[in-house]
Parts: structure tokens; sequence; C-alpha cells
């Protein structure tokens, strides 16, 4: 499997991570033009640090789907993983985004945002 490390021990290997200052506006848009990833954006953004696993989302698709979302999150700079023992915890990455972009999660996260 390409999340384990070699010699099958199980181990995942760790997340690769985006600068969010090497993210083009275009990923960023890219990475927000899901319904998925923007429910895990508004998820992520009113929970605390580290402290959703992957699979606590409310969101309408199966282990690897999550995966892949999380994945194309990750690379435009809006997510940060780390593992903890067996769960993959989450961060959003409000600061550094918005430095990038700012105002860009503001709109993302109304309310209204979706209608």
């Amino acid at each position: 499997m390409p999340d384990q490390m070699a010699g099958g021990g199980g181990h995942r290997a760790a997340p690769v991570h985006t600068d969010p200052e090497k993210v083009s506006l275009v990923t960023a848009l890219s990475a927000l033009a899901d319904p998925v990833r923007i429910q895990l954006i508004r998820e992520l953004a009113g929970s605390p640090d580290w402290t959703r696993r992957c699979g606590s989302f409310d969101v309408p698709v199966g282990k690897a789907a999550i995966s892949h979302h999380f994945t194309v999150l990750r690379g435009a700079g809006l997510v940060e993983q780390r593992d903890e023992g067996p769960k993959r915890v989450n961060r959003l990455r409000r600061g550094e985004f918005d430095a990038r972009f700012p105002g860009l999660l503001d709109l993302v996260l109304r309310p209204d945002s979706l209608d």
C-alpha cells in the first residue's frame, strides 16, 4: 500500500503538507469547489485543533474518498494532519491560509455561502 512504509509494519508514512505560501489561487479555489471538502473545512473550523479524526466527519462518502479529499486539502495548504497512534487527526490551517488568501475562508465559512 502506498501509505505504508517499507517493511510492512503497518505504519503509514507521514502526510506531506504544502506551504500555503506556495499555493496558487486556482489551486485554493479548486480545493474549495467541492461540497464534501467544504463540509470538512466547516467541521474543522468549528473544532479545536487536533481533535478530529478523519473518520469522525459527517460526510456522505467512504473512507477512500475522504482520504482523497484530505489529500486535496493538504495540497492546497488548508489542512495539516498528524498521526496519533492508529488515528490521523487534523487541524485547519486557518492562520496560514488567511495570511495567503485574506477573507477567502471567511466567505466559505459563511452560513449562506452554499445557497
